[in-house]
């Protein structure tokens, strides 16, 4: 059985019959601040699957994501400019079996969007993973929370994990539409801190981790028992969700 530590957040294990993992969600602003305060921040919560928005998607940008993974003791699943910033690491508790890119529909006049997505092994349990950067516009938005519902189902597991910049509070459209069909982690089992934006000024949730019903989720929020005030402020401008999730093995 998983023990809970002074902090509250459960350490990854692997248990008789399913396994704990540790899932982070960051907006990584294309790593444009404080890369080493970025690099405590992920460390700090010891994450087994990093889901990132914003990685780097310019000049070189596999050699600097590759630089991030090695600052975090993560490797690059998949992701990054191949799937329009989405990225996802993962640490070497993950085995991988298969990973896609995927770009959404174009809407002229507004950025190209993408997930990341992947299918791993941690523990003996077998979990779909997807990282996501959905629209400013309400209407794409709405289309994109969609489309990312259609694509866990898709991905021929019966656990997956979805986590991303939303861009939309609790109660909007695409929020609600996730929440529908998905369990918003935060309002399972919240802890740390519930607002993502801004980091000196944390007024509202709009970055979030997601579970299928068979995920048992342990706890979530923003890691502020784990990190650095410093480091949270100056990492980028968002602040990052953690979550620690009891996945099935069978």
């Amino acid at each position: 059985m998983t023990t809970h530590p002074a902090d509250g957040m459960p350490a990854s294990a692997t248990e008789n019959g399913s396994a704990v993992i540790r899932v982070l969600s960051y907006n990584i602003r294309s790593m444009r601040d404080d890369n080493a305060a970025l690099a405590r921040v992920i460390r700090a919560c010891a994450p087994d699957l990093v889901l990132i928005q914003e990685a780097p998607r310019f000049f070189r940008w596999r050699k600097v994501a590759a630089r991030l993974a090695a600052a975090t003791d993560l490797v690059v699943l998949g992701g990054g400019a191949t799937a329009a910033g989405p990225m996802l690491l993962c640490s070497l508790r993950a085995t991988v079996e298969r990973t896609e890119d995927v770009l959404l529909p174009l809407t002229p006049g507004l950025h190209r969007r993408g997930f990341a997505t992947a299918v791993v092994r941690i523990g003996g349990a077998r979990i779909g993973v997807l990282s996501a950067h959905l629209s400013l516009q309400e209407a794409e938005r709405y289309e994109q929370a969609g489309a990312l519902l259609d694509r866990l189902a898709g991905m021929g597991v019966d656990h997956a994990i979805a986590g991303g910049d939303l861009n939309e509070r609790p109660g909007g459209r695409g929020f609600t539409r996730l929440s529908a069909g998905l369990r918003d982690c935060w309002e399972v089992a919240p802890w740390g801190g519930e607002f993502t934006s801004t980091p000196g000024d944390p007024h509202q949730r709009i970055d979030a981790i997601f579970t299928t019903p068979g995920v048992e989720v342990l706890a979530c929020g923003v890691p502020l028992p784990l990190t650095r005030p410093d480091d949270l402020l100056s990492a980028t401008d968002h602040l990052p969700v953690l979550a620690a999730l009891r996945v099935p093995t069978r």
